[in-house]
């Protein structure tokens, strides 16, 4: 027989998982249309599309500390709810403008909606679940959640940029996204968090500084950190997928086919994720799963770039969509996660984050300019050797090789 508090921790993973996965649903219709907007509607260039990148990371790391503390301190729930507001303002922006200048802002926008959201849903799920045994395997199933969700939304926008146009789909896409900041508004609770009492600046520095002293001294967290900017220094180049592809030989209104490669790429990544669920709190777990997923990301770059058809580079981007990306971050998150505690977890996420944001930045800059003078080919060759040398440092750095105990209290 069920007692109260397995009822409730029931209801809030339901909760968190349906949340995430229509959160991936909403995101992954924007992103498959928008991502094909900028090009077929926008005509921006290569170099272009990566500045729209770099703009929404440069956004995201200015903006992630300052929201994880805000999480930390005054509420994760409203966080939560700031964040997708935002995220549906950009969207609904991006469908309603087509100059560069301006779709810049929108993904500017973009990135500060992320910035609240990073972080401050890790944290929620920890404190209203309460439960450290139970919460790898939950951020797990919500990741493959997400992945789902995403494989509906591209179906269902796809289908809904094709039938009208793609900036109709956008739009749509954004009401939807501010209707589920009402849903997380009066759905969420927040029994088991209680506000400090911000009254001066010294408040918000004291979860700052305890934050960035936790992940200084713990050498795995530096290795999740270290690790993902160079991944996501790398994986900037997926903003190049659509123009690479068209430029193998996609026809000239390629939604259908495009909306095709994402789903069966989301349907991987659930096969994917669920082999990682089973499997996750097992010693050296995330870090083996972690370094398969880059090299099987520096398959797919290599194919794309050499593909003699579209065929062949659809492939390429199905493995690093499917597998590498839908894999490497949600072990980040529990890697990080299982090493934090409560008092500054979202800040902590913040840094993760961070990590994420200035290696967009930094392939962002580099990758754009290799785009302009070497072609995307030579670019998603360098990206792949990026992708390579990450997945080797963390196969064979000695992390992740002992069980150690769950930190999950104040610390």
């Amino acid at each position: 027989m069920r007692t109260r508090a397995t009822t409730r921790g029931h209801d809030i993973t339901a909760t968190f998982v349906r949340w995430l996965g229509l959160r991936g649903l909403l995101n992954r219709g924007y992103v498959l249309t928008s991502g094909l907007y900028f090009v077929i509607t926008g005509h921006l260039s290569a170099s272009q599309l990566v500045w729209l990148g770099t703009g929404m990371s440069l956004a995201l790391l200015f903006a992630d500390i300052p929201a994880g503390v805000l999480a930390d301190s005054i509420s994760r729930k409203w966080t939560l709810v700031i964040g997708q507001l935002l995220l549906a303002t950009a969207m609904v922006l991006t469908g309603l403008v087509t100059t560069f200048s301006l779709l810049v802002l929108s993904q500017v926008v973009w990135g500060l909606g992320w910035a609240f959201l990073n972080g401050a849903d890790v944290a929620w799920l920890n404190d209203e679940l309460n439960d450290p045994h139970r919460i790898a395997r939950v951020l797990t199933a919500s990741a493959r959640w997400g992945v789902a969700g995403r494989a509906v939304g591209m179906l269902t926008f796809g289908l809904l940029g094709w039938a009208t146009n793609l900036a109709t789909a956008i739009i749509v896409a954004g009401v939807a996204m501010a209707l589920l900041a009402i849903f997380v508004a009066v759905r969420f609770t927040e029994r088991n968090f209680t506000p400090k009492r911000v009254q001066r600046w010294e408040t918000a520095l004291e979860i700052f500084r305890r934050g960035i002293s936790l992940a200084r001294r713990d050498q795995e967290i530096l290795l999740v950190f270290v690790a993902t900017l160079a991944l996501n220094s790398a994986t900037m180049v997926a903003w190049l997928f659509p123009r690479q592809l068209i430029n193998l030989g996609f026809p000239s209104n390629p939604i259908l086919w495009y909306t095709a490669i994402g789903i069966l790429s989301a349907a991987l990544g659930v096969m994917a994720l669920s082999i990682v669920e089973a499997r996750i709190d097992g010693v050296g777990v995330a870090r083996r799963y972690y370094a398969f997923a880059c090299l099987i990301g520096v398959l797919g770059l290599v194919a794309l770039a050499v593909a003699p058809v579209a065929l062949i580079g659809g492939v390429g981007v199905l493995l690093l969509n499917g597998i590498t990306d839908s894999v490497t971050r949600p072990i980040s998150v529990v890697w990080v996660n299982r090493r934090t505690t409560s008092d500054v977890r979202a800040t902590v996420h913040s840094f993760l984050s961070q990590a994420e944001s200035m290696g967009e930045i930094c392939g962002g800059f580099l990758l754009a300019a290799l785009a302009q003078v070497r072609g995307i080919s030579v670019t998603l060759l360098a990206a792949g050797a990026v992708l390579a040398l990450t997945g080797i440092v963390v196969a064979w750095s000695r992390a992740d090789r002992a069980s150690m105990p769950l930190m999950n209290g104040r610390g």
